[in-house]
């Protein structure tokens, strides 16, 4: 029976569903008709798939061709992934190859009109499917590094078409991809030793890497917020596999070049203040990971955060507390991690120079009213530190005592000590703590309930605010090593807490 069945993957979020190619060959007038809910890419690629066969020696059956791509109700089957997996199909319906061997594979490629075989996106999350059903990976030699990070898989890299259908026939088999070493020295080429003075807000910075928490950052014009942000990765510590796979799964999807270097490096996402909704938190059709899903398990920094649209910087609201966002649409949904850590700076008014001491704010009240209320009260609630970081005294820039200056390393050993001892005892970063269970691991003394208690109702705190300020607490106490909260950490716990 002229029937062959290709296994290949389509891409649906961070996920890859199983799609069957069947390729049937029948007598008729000379036609290709490929049914199973096909994009704009895959209807093309039969134009792409006959050139290479005939640019390749092969025959082209002219015949009447049928592909289903099943199953049939998965949408949006997009890409030229299945172009390698259609052209095996043809050629073993047509009985020019085996076709008893093509369960043990998996395909995917784009072809080129010579046959060449072009990289495809979403690489990483299909490798991770496929080592599921322990089957091989036949793949373009380009996106052999991506998958094999995966570890454990059979993968098979080729340059070109002829090159699997020689693996096929038993004639030349293809090489196995040698796996790539997963550990690389996390060397930042940003040093926090270069941010004079600030030594409270470097704290608050140290603070923050250790227990994963959300920091605000609110002062004039030139005074290091940026370069603070900039430097946190490099205190941060590396990502392990498990989050190193799924944060390269999603760059996959996006169709960004894979760079070993990168790995396990956490995502360090910038973007610019007139970024839409949709770029921030994702969309599109088929919809595409957004910069909070970029950012996941790394750092996201919201720079001059009041220039962002109020219904952009609204629509984090839901993330920050859930560490995912759903897209959906009228047919399907699609969801994206997105436990990412916000990092945001902001001017404390219009022009910037509020309180300075050469009187150069001109603002009114009104103004500075306005321009605050931007920035809702139910975000500002969602962000664990408010640290205020003030113009530099005189003769700090030129300050040259290196052993009041901290550099990278120093501060990145201490926050790591302090994240493994979250680690060992709730197996998570204090920030996503639950209610229940920050009752269990932040318990205070009668004397420090009561200092609480009366900071929350002198400065009106929320519940989430409570609670933020007790996972803040625990922080402080773990990089000071100390098994309870004492009233010092919990003092400065609530030093970060009602700036605005």
């Amino acid at each position: 029976m002229p029937l062959a069945i290709v296994h290949s993957r389509a891409s649906s979020g961070i996920d890859a569903p199983p799609v069957a190619v069947e390729v049937h060959i029948s007598n008729g007038l000379p036609s290709l008709s490929i049914v199973g809910l096909p994009e704009a890419a895959v209807k093309e690629s039969k134009d792409r798939v006959r050139s290479a066969l005939l640019n390749t020696d092969f025959e082209f059956p002219t015949r009447r061709i049928t592909i289903n791509l099943a199953p049939a109700d998965l949408p949006k089957k997009e890409g030229g992934r299945f172009d390698l997996p259609i052209a095996l199909g043809i050629l073993a319906a047509s009985r020019q190859i085996p076709h008893n061997i093509l369960a043990d594979y998996e395909f995917a490629g784009e072809l080129a009109l010579s046959g060449k075989l072009r990289p495809i996106s979403g690489m990483l999350p299909f490798a991770l499917a496929t080592k599921k059903i322990n089957r091989s990976l036949i793949i373009p030699i380009y996106n052999a590094d991506e998958a094999s990070l995966v570890g454990d898989i059979s993968i098979l890299p080729a340059k070109h078409l002829l090159e699997v259908c020689s693996h096929l026939k038993g004639n030349q088999e293809l090489a196995k991809h040698q796996l790539l070493p997963t550990k690389f020295p996390d060397i930042s080429e940003l040093d926090l030793a270069d941010v004079r003075g600030q030594h409270h807000a470097k704290r608050a910075l140290e603070i923050a890497a250790a227990g994963q928490h959300g920091l605000l950052m609110v002062g004039p014009p030139g005074t290091g917020k940026t370069m603070l942000a900039s430097r946190l990765s490099g205190i941060l510590p590396q990502m392990t596999d498990d989050e190193s796979l799924k944060t390269a799964a999603i760059h996959s999807i996006c169709g960004k070049v894979f760079n070993i270097k990168e790995w396990r490096k956490r995502p360090f996402r910038a973007p610019h203040h007139t970024a839409s909704s949709i770029a921030l938190v994702g969309g599109g059709n088929p919809p595409k990971p957004g910069e909070i899903s970029l950012a996941h398990n790394g750092v996201l920094f919201l720079d001059e955060l009041p220039e962002f649209n109020r219904q952009v910087l609204e629509v984090l609201r839901e993330p920050l507390e859930s560490g995912e966002v759903i897209i959906s649409r009228a047919s399907y949904q699609s969801l994206f991690p997105a436990q990412f850590q916000l990092i945001a700076a902001m001017n404390p008014c219009p022009c910037g120079y509020l309180g300075d001491s050469r009187g150069r704010c001109r603002c009114t009240v009104k103004q500075i009213q306005q321009y605050r209320a931007k920035i809702s009260g139910p975000l500002l609630d969602r962000i664990d530190m408010h640290v205020e970081v003030p113009s530099l005294p005189k003769g700090a820039l030129s300050e040259t005592n290196s052993q009041n200056i901290e550099t990278t390393s120093q501060v990145r050993s201490r926050v790591i000590a302090a994240r493994d001892k979250q680690l060992a005892r709730q197996n998570k970063s204090n920030s996503v703590l639950f209610s229940k269970e920050v009752e269990k691991i932040c318990r205070l003394t009668t004397n420090n309930k009561n200092l609480l208690e009366a900071a929350t109702e002198k400065l009106g705190l929320s519940a989430r605010a409570y609670h933020r300020i007790l996972k803040i607490a625990r922080t402080i106490s773990d990089l000071a090593d100390s098994k309870d909260i004492r009233s010092e950490h919990l003092t400065e716990a609530l030093s970060y807490r009602g700036f605005i």
